[in-house]
Protein backbone atom coordinates (compact mmCIF):
# COMPACT_ATOMS: atom_id res chain seq x y z
CA UNK A 1 0.00 0.00 0.00
CA UNK A 2 1.30 3.38 -1.02
CA UNK A 3 1.29 6.09 1.69
CA UNK A 4 -1.02 8.18 -0.50
CA UNK A 5 -3.65 5.39 -0.64
CA UNK A 6 -6.42 5.49 1.89
CA UNK A 7 -7.02 2.41 3.98
CA UNK A 8 -10.45 1.07 3.12
CA UNK A 9 -12.46 -1.86 4.39
CA UNK A 10 -15.56 -3.24 2.70
CA UNK A 11 -15.93 -6.62 4.43
CA UNK A 12 -14.78 -7.68 7.89
CA UNK A 13 -14.59 -11.42 8.57
CA UNK A 14 -15.31 -12.47 12.15
CA UNK A 15 -14.72 -16.18 12.72
CA UNK A 16 -16.70 -17.37 15.74
CA UNK A 17 -17.13 -20.57 17.73
CA UNK A 18 -19.95 -19.73 20.08
CA UNK A 19 -17.71 -18.68 22.97
CA UNK A 20 -17.95 -15.43 24.88
CA UNK A 21 -14.51 -14.58 23.49
CA UNK A 22 -15.72 -14.88 19.93
CA UNK A 23 -18.77 -12.73 20.74
CA UNK A 24 -16.34 -10.08 21.97
CA UNK A 25 -14.39 -10.40 18.72
CA UNK A 26 -17.60 -9.81 16.77
CA UNK A 27 -18.17 -6.62 18.75
CA UNK A 28 -14.72 -5.44 17.62
CA UNK A 29 -15.50 -6.48 14.04
CA UNK A 30 -18.72 -4.47 14.17
CA UNK A 31 -16.80 -1.44 15.47
CA UNK A 32 -14.28 -1.73 12.61
CA UNK A 33 -17.10 -2.14 10.08
CA UNK A 34 -18.93 0.85 11.55
CA UNK A 35 -15.79 2.98 11.28
CA UNK A 36 -15.25 2.09 7.61
CA UNK A 37 -18.92 1.77 6.56
CA UNK A 38 -18.32 -1.93 5.87
CA UNK A 39 -20.22 -5.16 6.40
CA UNK A 40 -19.40 -8.02 8.76
CA UNK A 41 -19.44 -11.68 7.86
CA UNK A 42 -19.57 -14.01 10.87
CA UNK A 43 -18.23 -17.49 10.12
CA UNK A 44 -19.18 -20.09 12.74
CA UNK A 45 -16.40 -22.72 12.75
CA UNK A 46 -17.49 -26.07 14.14
CA UNK A 47 -15.01 -27.83 16.42
CA UNK A 48 -13.49 -31.29 16.07
CA UNK A 49 -15.83 -32.92 18.61
CA UNK A 50 -18.92 -31.53 16.94
CA UNK A 51 -17.76 -32.54 13.47
CA UNK A 52 -16.91 -36.08 14.62
CA UNK A 53 -20.20 -36.34 16.49
CA UNK A 54 -22.16 -35.25 13.43
CA UNK A 55 -20.25 -37.76 11.27
CA UNK A 56 -21.04 -40.72 13.55
CA UNK A 57 -24.50 -39.56 14.61
CA UNK A 58 -23.81 -38.93 18.30
CA UNK A 59 -24.43 -35.18 17.98
CA UNK A 60 -27.85 -33.95 16.95
CA UNK A 61 -27.65 -31.69 13.92
CA UNK A 62 -30.80 -29.85 15.02
CA UNK A 63 -29.22 -28.96 18.39
CA UNK A 64 -26.12 -27.61 16.67
CA UNK A 65 -28.25 -25.61 14.23
CA UNK A 66 -30.32 -24.13 17.08
CA UNK A 67 -27.23 -23.20 19.11
CA UNK A 68 -25.54 -21.68 16.09
CA UNK A 69 -28.65 -19.73 15.10
CA UNK A 70 -29.06 -18.51 18.67
CA UNK A 71 -25.50 -17.17 18.63
CA UNK A 72 -26.11 -15.53 15.23
CA UNK A 73 -29.32 -13.94 16.55
CA UNK A 74 -27.45 -12.44 19.50
CA UNK A 75 -24.65 -10.97 17.40
CA UNK A 76 -27.18 -9.89 14.78
CA UNK A 77 -28.88 -7.77 17.41
CA UNK A 78 -25.55 -6.09 18.24
CA UNK A 79 -24.88 -5.40 14.56
CA UNK A 80 -28.41 -4.06 14.06
CA UNK A 81 -28.02 -1.70 17.02
CA UNK A 82 -24.83 -0.37 15.42
CA UNK A 83 -26.42 -0.13 11.97
CA UNK A 84 -23.88 -2.56 10.49
CA UNK A 85 -25.03 -5.18 7.95
CA UNK A 86 -24.05 -8.73 8.93
CA UNK A 87 -24.08 -12.00 7.02
CA UNK A 88 -23.37 -15.44 8.44
CA UNK A 89 -22.19 -18.90 7.47
CA UNK A 90 -21.19 -22.16 9.15
CA UNK A 91 -18.31 -24.46 8.22
CA UNK A 92 -16.57 -27.53 9.61
CA UNK A 93 -13.23 -26.68 11.15
CA UNK A 94 -11.96 -30.22 10.75
CA UNK A 95 -12.29 -33.13 8.37
CA UNK A 96 -12.00 -36.86 8.98
CA UNK A 97 -10.74 -37.33 5.43
CA UNK A 98 -8.62 -34.25 4.62
CA UNK A 99 -5.57 -33.60 6.79
CA UNK A 100 -5.19 -30.08 5.46
CA UNK A 101 -8.62 -28.99 6.69
CA UNK A 102 -8.27 -27.20 9.99
CA UNK A 103 -9.78 -24.02 11.46
CA UNK A 104 -6.96 -21.78 10.23
CA UNK A 105 -7.41 -22.90 6.63
CA UNK A 106 -11.19 -22.61 6.90
CA UNK A 107 -10.87 -18.99 8.08
CA UNK A 108 -8.39 -18.03 5.36
CA UNK A 109 -10.34 -19.82 2.61
CA UNK A 110 -13.52 -18.03 3.69
CA UNK A 111 -11.69 -14.70 3.78
CA UNK A 112 -10.67 -15.26 0.16
CA UNK A 113 -14.13 -16.50 -0.87
CA UNK A 114 -15.93 -13.44 0.51
CA UNK A 115 -13.14 -11.03 -0.45
CA UNK A 116 -12.64 -9.91 3.16
CA UNK A 117 -10.46 -6.86 3.72
CA UNK A 118 -9.98 -7.34 7.46
CA UNK A 119 -10.22 -10.24 9.94
CA UNK A 120 -11.07 -10.02 13.63
CA UNK A 121 -10.77 -13.20 15.67
CA UNK A 122 -10.48 -14.26 19.31
CA UNK A 123 -7.14 -15.32 20.70
CA UNK A 124 -7.77 -15.33 24.43
CA UNK A 125 -7.94 -18.71 26.15
CA UNK A 126 -11.46 -19.99 26.40
CA UNK A 127 -13.09 -21.88 29.21
CA UNK A 128 -14.98 -24.54 27.26
CA UNK A 129 -13.07 -27.32 25.50
CA UNK A 130 -15.42 -27.35 22.50
CA UNK A 131 -14.94 -23.61 21.98
CA UNK A 132 -11.16 -23.61 21.66
CA UNK A 133 -11.39 -23.97 17.89
CA UNK A 134 -10.41 -20.40 17.07
CA UNK A 135 -7.90 -20.02 19.86
CA UNK A 136 -5.85 -22.71 18.11
CA UNK A 137 -6.37 -21.12 14.70
CA UNK A 138 -5.40 -17.58 15.68
CA UNK A 139 -1.66 -18.00 15.33
CA UNK A 140 -2.05 -19.66 11.94
CA UNK A 141 -4.31 -16.88 10.68
CA UNK A 142 -1.99 -14.20 12.07
CA UNK A 143 0.94 -15.84 10.28
CA UNK A 144 -0.64 -16.48 6.89
CA UNK A 145 -3.46 -14.00 6.28
CA UNK A 146 -2.98 -11.55 3.45
CA UNK A 147 -5.50 -9.22 5.12
CA UNK A 148 -4.88 -7.16 8.25
CA UNK A 149 -5.83 -9.18 11.34
CA UNK A 150 -6.95 -7.97 14.74
CA UNK A 151 -6.67 -10.64 17.40
CA UNK A 152 -8.61 -9.89 20.58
Amino acid sequence: MDASELFTVDTVLAPVDGSDESATAVEYAIAVADRYDATVHALFVLGRGVVRGLDVGTVDETDIAENTQGFFDDIGDIAEDAGVPITTSVDDGFSQTRKTRHPGNVVLDTADDIDADFIVLPREPVTRAEAEVLEKAAEYVLSYASQPVLSV
